[in-house]
């Protein structure tokens, strides 16, 4: 038996006991993951439980990290060089998030912007949509926050909606000032689109390459910043954590440079993890190749609070590569993502009998939330036994077409669809985690020194859903929102230039030879393509609970088949590889998402299930995934080193 006391607080306490999961109504223990949920009526999620989250107490088995009664000693620069370097702030992930606060906190010290291929590949490049918000006088802040909470199925926190949707317009403003472009009308004003589930046109956009420019501007003002230094192809192994007293505190990160293969340590007086989502649990999604759960996992193995990780997002229209006249000559490693602006400026939905299918599903049509759309297309395409549907766009004159989706008019010509002429051939895709880590309001978890923005975190804004175009804004609110926490952090803390000693570091299996890493490497991707087409099948768009529990035996089953291969093979739970690193990530998120799934009894925005099909208001609670005391079997639930104990 676990049980956590939050601190400051008399009448909340969190036991966790060991029972079966029928017979246990607010907690679940799945391979070992204990689940709570919160009422919102006596407990504001992000008012509330954040900073009782911030400061519990929980009986870990983590050791005090005391060095003569001290902490670490001040050092008052960075240090870069070597196998360990010292910063203030480490940033863990180059997108939107992880660029906009290291450029605020480079004014108070010393960033390491750390990200796991080149600077620009990350989420935030792939977005074409827009950064929704409140710009246009006839639009407010209260219908920005309707919508966002009527898409989120009414499981958004209310306090993070308002931040967000209120905050959203000046973020967007010192965006401009940083000289990312946006369109503009012949007014001259801003041109704002419109998506499926927004009441007003509040999306800012460049075209359909939004997060291009943002991306393209962000990294300009990095490269010119002094205090920031990127750190490319350095792949995040594990948080460096230890406990002080009730406290977990994050001193840094374990890095692999996979360009030369070594361990680099960044300790740090102030992380970020910025890292992004998780898409690659599934076969067909729109995220890039690096999007693989990284900070997700990282964070639950250093015992932060996880929430929502059942609401995975499929975007219902990436291009479906099987209705191409031109197929394309190898698979792709992402889907190519037909934005939801196509249908907010007036695109149709078809079947391939050109029958117009979505107002038998929805009376707002197309321009329904995405949940509602992957839905009705999976409907379809199961009912009719077919592969695609259409997506028709070329009912609009030409010249506007162009003008508005350049880049996908270019990518389907390249395969011989003319999109000012013919529909695309859509299919839903993995695009969105609307659950991560459990932030606060300021960025803050549970951890100490440990902030979270952008995908990887669970603020509350999206609920059960995410509404179009929010995600971009959320992320530039809340990485602005975690700055001055950070500084104040900063500030207080000190490190010592022996803490690097503390941790024993991963080791590149180099000695067990090139043949059996070359083994290794090969079973690893054979089980990750099994891992996906699992989640895809069992953990999909439409689930159950016997699906559910399917998946979690054959999950279980293939990581402990995966973990006995390399321990057969000379494998030590301290070596590391970019792609067994990944595998852990992928086995450890695709776990959380089915651990919160099967703890939600009801069909709630992204989650539907055949056995509890509708809402039920006693069941609208985020779903929390606090850390576990009992030391998890598998070696993606555990951190490769042991804290360090001091006395």
């Amino acid at each position: 038996m676990a049980t956590c006391i939050p601190v400051g607080s008399g009448t909340l306490h969190y036991t966790v006991t060991d029972c079966k999961r029928q017979s246990c109504k607010r907690t679940a223990w799945v391979s070992d993951v204990p689940i709570k949920r919160y009422l919102h009526k006596d407990l504001s999620w992000s008012k509330a439980v954040s900073k009782v989250l911030q400061t519990h107490r929980c009986e870990f088995s983590v050791p005090s990290l005391h060095k003569n009664g001290k902490h670490f000693k001040v050092i008052s620069s960075c240090k870069k060089d070597g196998p360990t370097k010292y910063f203030d702030f480490a940033v863990i992930g180059s997108g939107i998030a992880g660029l906009r606060y290291a450029l605020e906190v480079a004014k108070y010290g010393s960033v390491a912007v750390i990200t796991k291929a080149e600077s620009h590949e990350c989420n935030t490049n792939y977005a074409q949509g827009g950064v929704s918000a409140v710009l246009c006088p006839s639009d407010s802040v209260e219908s920005h926050m309707k919508d966002t909470i009527v898409a989120g199925a009414y499981l958004c926190d209310e306090e993070s909606v308002r931040v967000v949707c209120t905050e959203g317009p000046d973020r967007v403003r010192e965006l401009i000032a940083m000289g990312a472009s946006f369109d503009h009308g012949e007014d001259g004003n801003l041109h704002l689109t419109r998506e499926g589930g927004h009441s007003h046109h509040r999306i800012v956009h460049a075209a359909d390459m939004t997060g291009k420019e943002i991306e393209r501007a962000l990294l300009k003002a990095v490269v010119n910043n002094p205090n920031i230094f990127v750190f490319e192809h350095h792949f995040a192994i594990d948080l460096l954590t230890c406990q002080n007293g009730s406290d977990i505190i994050c001193l840094g990160v374990d890095t692999l440079n996979t360009e030369n293969l070594e361990v680099v340590r960044f300790l740090s007086k102030v992380t970020l993890l910025a890292s992004g989502g998780a898409g690659h649990i599934y076969p067909k999604t729109t995220n890039p190749l690096v999007a693989t759960g990284d900070g997700i996992a990282m964070a639950y193995r250093a015992r932060a609070v996880i929430s929502n990780m059942e609401f995975v997002q499929f975007h219902p229209t990436a291009l479906a590569d099987e209705g191409l006249p031109i197929k394309p000559a190898k698979p792709r490693e992402n889907a190519f993502l037909i934005s939801e602006a196509v249908r907010g400026d007036g695109g149709i939905l078809y079947n391939l009998s050109m029958e117009r299918f979505m107002p038998l599903y929805d009376e707002r049509a197309e321009l329904a939330p995405r949940d509602v759309v992957a839905r009705s297309i999976d409907d379809q395409l199961k009912k009719r036994d077919e592969k695609f549907v259409l997506l028709d766009i070329s009912h609009k004159p030409r010249k506007e077409i162009l003008s508005h989706f350049p880049n996908i008019a270019s990518v389907c010509l390249q395969y011989g669809l003319d999109i000012t002429r013919h529909p695309i051939p859509v299919v839903p895709a993995t695009h969105y985690i609307c659950g991560g880590v459990h932030a606060g309001l300021q960025g803050e978890t549970n951890v100490k020194g440990l902030y979270v923005a952008g995908e990887v975190a669970c603020t509350g804004l999206h609920g059960a859903n995410r509404l179009a175009s929010n995600s971009l804004l959320e992320a530039l609110v809340f990485a602005r929102r975690a700055v001055q926490p950070s500084v104040d952090q900063m500030k207080s803390s000190s490190l010592d230039l022996n803490a690097s000693n503390l941790w024993p570091r991963p080791i590149v299996p180099l000695s067990l030879g090139s043949n059996v890493i070359d083994k290794i490497s090969s079973m690893t991707k054979e089980l990750r393509k099994e891992l996906q087409s699992i989640m895809w099948y069992y953990v999909g768009i439409v689930r159950s609970t016997m699906r559910l529990e399917t998946a979690e035996q054959k999950i279980g089953n293939l990581e402990a088949k995966w973990e006995e291969y390399l321990y057969q093979h000379g494998w030590k739970q301290t070596m590391v590889g970019p792609e067994t690193c990944e595998m852990r990530n992928l086995f450890c998120c695709a776990k959380l998402v089915i651990s919160s799934a099967l703890s939600r009894h009801e069909s709630r925005g992204l989650h539907y299930t055949i056995d509890f099909p509708h809402l039920e208001e006693s069941e609208r609670l985020p779903t929390i995934i606090l850390p576990s005391s009992h030391l998890n079997s598998t070696w993606s639930s555990r951190q490769l080193h042991k804290q360090p104990m001091y006395h």
